[in-house]
């Protein structure tokens, strides 16, 4: 039978966009979803599925050929034109490069009760995309979700234990549209830590029937407050090793994202970095990189083009997005693209600035990042150093030493 497009289907079937983009590329839909699915594209689902479906459970489809086949050719009719790159990829995007076996990982991972994961990766290498399809998942298994960004919260606050704890509360019991009521249970003689763990098993877990899956998106806004993110980071742990004995805890499962390594010091048995699923994002590989190039209508064939791209960005998922958002315009050729890029008239310069006023407010970074930029061998710098331009992308580590993020900084940066 003849593809109809993504948005048709969906409306033919009555399914929302995001769930037919799901099905195609092969993430989480439920049984009835994905039987309906098939027998509407005339797929044999017993055929194409190879799973052992659970009783009263969502699962993971399997991705077939024809399954990726069908993806293409619905793309290919798509009439929308993609949109300027910036920020996370919007559900339902084709878009989204999905990080296999990464999402199937986080969505098997927060089905278990009382689980943590940990996503890292630097800035705009896709982490919030990927936490929004999370998200979406664990609301079509019904559970209910709550999304805090702690570059939001107010330098103020950041510095002061209490005060952070209590806007957590806060911002979690809006999201769960609960009726606040922290001064019942705040208690400055058990201490804020205290009366946090309290707030939330006495009251918000069991207002609540179903899971919470609570993402705290750009953690490493507190590194920058050592004491109130050591408390902090001793309190998630330590709700983590609650929920192996009391049931109430189960409910609660921590996606924690941040852009770098800790450097807060934590005991091994305190800090919440070393349990739960850690996922760590990488640059995009030459394959993907060619897949991403095909879905934006781009017709590279041999793989050259895509080469010639990465050995400029390096497989950068933003750098990556931006080029062949320009190229599917055919506003440039992928020389213009290359030969300007590391220029102020390149389509890379609001990218470059943003980074080199950081760089400017900070000489030391600037000087260290010449030196690593300057050598033919992994150059050690100081941890904090390290932390600081690998969040920004600026860097590869290597072990203890640290690599070029890319060409496109080593051409920029270098000349400055």
């Amino acid at each position: 039978m003849a593809s109809p497009s993504q948005r048709s289907l969906a409306e033919e079937v009555g399914f929302a966009l995001a769930t037919v983009n799901n099905f195609l590329t092969g993430k989480p839909v439920d049984y009835k979803t994905f039987e309906e699915l098939s027998r509407r594209l005339a797929l044999d689902w017993k055929e194409i599925s190879a799973l052992d479906f659970e009783v009263s459970s969502q699962t993971i489809g399997k991705n077939k050929d024809k399954d990726t086949e069908a993806f293409e050719s619905l793309d290919a009719s798509s009439d929308r034109p993609p949109c300027y790159p910036n920020g996370a990829v919007p559900l339902g995007s084709p878009f989204y490069l999905e990080r296999a076996p990464v999402e199937a990982q986080v969505y098997q991972e927060i089905r278990k009760p009382g689980a943590l994961v940990r996503i890292k990766a630097p800035r705009e290498m896709g982490k919030t995309s990927l936490l929004l399809r999370v998200l979406d998942f664990a609301k079509r298994l019904g559970y209910r979700t709550v999304s805090l960004n702690l570059e939001q919260v107010d330098q103020a606050i950041l510095n002061d234990l209490p005060q952070f704890l209590r806007w957590l509360c806060a911002n979690v019991t809006r999201q769960l549209q609960l009726k606040s009521q922290l001064d019942d249970y705040w208690d400055e003689d058990l201490g804020s830590k205290i009366s946090c763990t309290s707030y939330f098993q006495d009251y918000l877990l069991k207002e609540i029937s179903t899971p919470l899956v609570w993402a705290l998106d750009e953690v490493n806004q507190i590194f920058e407050h050592p004491q109130v993110a050591k408390d902090f980071l001793l309190l998630l742990r330590s709700w983590y090793e609650e929920a192996k004995t009391l049931p109430i805890w189960q409910k609660l499962r921590i996606i924690v994202v941040h852009s770098t390594e800790i450097y807060v010091p934590l005991e091994l048995n305190q800090s919440p970095f070393n349990v739960g699923l850690p996922i760590q994002l990488n640059t995009f590989s030459q394959d993907e990189v060619q897949q991403l190039a095909q879905r934006y209508g781009l017709g590279w064939q041999d793989g050259e083009e895509t080469k010639q791209l990465m050995d400029m960005v390096g497989g950068h998922p933003a750098l990556v997005h931006t080029a062949l958002y320009h190229l599917s315009c055919g506003e440039m050729t992928l020389r213009q693209v290359l030969e300007t890029a590391p220029t102020a008239t390149g389509i890379y310069n609001h990218h470059l600035q943003r980074h080199w006023v950081i760089l400017e407010e900070h000489p030391e970074l600037l000087i260290a990042l010449k030196s690593v930029m300057n050598a033919t061998e992994p150059v050690s710098l100081k941890p904090n150093v390290t932390y600081q331009l690998s969040s920004m992308g600026l860097i590869k580590q290597s072990g203890n030493n640290a690599i070029s993020g890319c060409e496109l900084y080593r051409q920029s940066y270098l000349k400055e």
